[in-house]
């Protein structure tokens, strides 16, 4: 699908002197514009587009966020509730990031669940997949050490929690967990580390989504019948066709986001995290958000000893395991047929 040469024709003088030196408008031309889509493609691959939008949100709100941001044990709840209440349109851009960590979740579920579905990690889209759980891993942790900031109730004991896992891996579990924790308990190192690590890691899903897109354009895209694309009737340009299947399924989804940003702005959080945070009083259910609750309830389901491996440990492995597991999924799936 990738194979022949670029369609692309600079039509001033100035395009073709961009061209000869640094051909970028003809690697977007050919990526985005004449690239050939199959023609069967249904909405449940709009997903790839939703999510590069939401990326970029949580990227821009994020980096404004920072600029008010005091990463402070003292300081951070206040600078939190500082933004929502002083800053120009502080409590949508902070609605917007929070909300926006879920919508993302939203939309990188179901775009796992499609690839799962449909067959779409099968050979040759074997590192396609694996790019894809990357980015997934990244999310997570960007997830957890956002949720951390606001340095709530929830905040603080969820750190706490998290990092408690580590010290169940045998030998260096207490020096992972010392070492996430800039000491021996969650305080202010804790926070400065998180914040450091939440402003890095997006970039660098940027940096992996750059590879997984560079790998989709490789190999081309699977369809709903799991049949390759044989011949280029079989396919659309990417421009118009899909684009504006791509906006439609967009404003959709961005009209849900908008209505839980306006109306249900904390439907998705935990009351507990507009109280300070106190190491001295444990809230009465300690929970992550509702995108960690299934690896959540993996952990919590080991209660018992599994030979040399105690419960915490096991419980640890399982839940690790679970992740690794979407790894294995192009090499555990061996039937011919998608």
């Amino acid at each position: 699908m990738s194979e022949g040469h670029s369609t692309y024709t600079p039509k001033t003088g100035i395009e073709r002197w961009f061209d000869a030196r640094m051909p970028l408008p003809r690697l977007i031309h050919d990526s985005f514009v004449s690239y050939p889509v199959p023609r069967n493609l249904n909405y449940m691959w709009t997903f790839g587009g939703i999510l590069s939008i939401m990326l970029v949100s949580q990227i821009v709100t994020g980096i404004v966020l920072a600029m008010h941001y005091t990463s402070d044990s003292t300081l951070a709840f206040n600078s939190v509730e500082k933004i929502m209440r002083d800053v120009n349109s502080g409590w949508l851009l902070r609605y917007m990031h929070a909300n926006g960590a879920s919508f993302f979740f939203i939309a990188v579920y179901l775009h796992i669940f499609r690839g799962l579905f449909y067959g779409s990690y099968k050979a040759p889209r074997e590192l396609l997949w694996i790019l894809g759980c990357i980015i997934y891993l990244l999310m997570m942790a960007t997830g957890f050490m956002g949720y951390v900031l606001p340095w709530g109730q929830m905040s603080f004991w969820g750190a706490t929690v998290i990092t408690g896992f580590f010290s169940a891996i045998p030998l260096v579990g207490d020096w992972i967990q010392q070492l996430l924790l800039g000491g021996f308990a969650v305080d202010n190192p804790t926070l400065n580390r998180f914040f450091a690590l939440h402003y890095l890691l997006p970039f660098m899903i940027a940096g992996v989504v750059v590879l997984h897109i560079w790998a989709l354009h490789v190999v081309g895209q699977s369809n709903p019948t799991g049949i390759e694309v044989k011949s280029k009737t079989d396919t659309v340009a990417f421009t118009p066709y899909a684009t504006i299947k791509d906006a439609f399924g967009m404003i959709v989804f961005l009209f849900f986001f908008a209505y839980f940003i306006f109306f249900l702005p904390n439907y998705l959080g935990h009351a507990d995290n507009y109280i300070v945070a106190n190491p001295l009083k444990t809230p009465a259910h300690i929970v992550p958000e509702w995108y960690f609750l299934p690896f959540y309830a993996i952990l919590r389901a080991i209660t018992f000893n599994i030979g040399p491996i105690n419960s915490k440990l096991g419980g640890v492995l399982c839940m690790f395991g679970a992740i690794a597991m979407l790894f294995l999924v192009p090499w555990l799936d061996t039937s011919k047929v998608r």
